[in-house]
């Protein structure tokens, strides 16, 4: 099992990268795929065609999302954490820290981070 961690700065207020991670509509729009998402701890969601899915374990509105991915029969959880920090008006550091990555998989999970996901997020706000 390995951890990834990340940072990405992008000129966005801290609602909308909330919403990039947390609103199924605004998932759609940067991912350009279905996703399925309730913003409340405990639920499931599923995106990137069932690629990605988990559940829900804890929101701070505009500041933390913490996810649980599911990796098969994996015994330890694969915890995802998302760190929103406001650096100036209209500009975020976005953090995010996976743990518990299967080592199988994490050369193509760490890819995707950087460029499927927050490297979408950052192209779509800052157009």
């Amino acid at each position: 099992m390995k951890d990834f961690k990340s940072y990405v700065t992008i000129e966005a207020e801290p609602e909308d990268v909330y919403a990039c991670i947390t609103n199924p509509f605004t998932i759609e729009l940067w991912s350009d795929m279905p996703a399925k998402m309730e913003a409340r701890p405990g639920a499931e969601f599923e995106m990137f065609e069932g690629d990605i899915s988990g559940k829900i374990l804890e929101l701070v509105p505009n500041r933390k999302v913490v996810q649980q991915w599911y990796f098969g029969d994996q015994k330890e959880d694969s915890i995802v954490t998302f760190l929103i920090h406001e650096v100036k008006a209209g500009k975020v550091s976005l953090e995010l820290r996976h743990t518990n990555i299967p080592d199988e998989d994490y050369e193509e999970i760490t890819e995707g981070w950087k460029a499927y996901y927050l490297g979408r997020i950052k192209e779509f706000l800052e157009i």
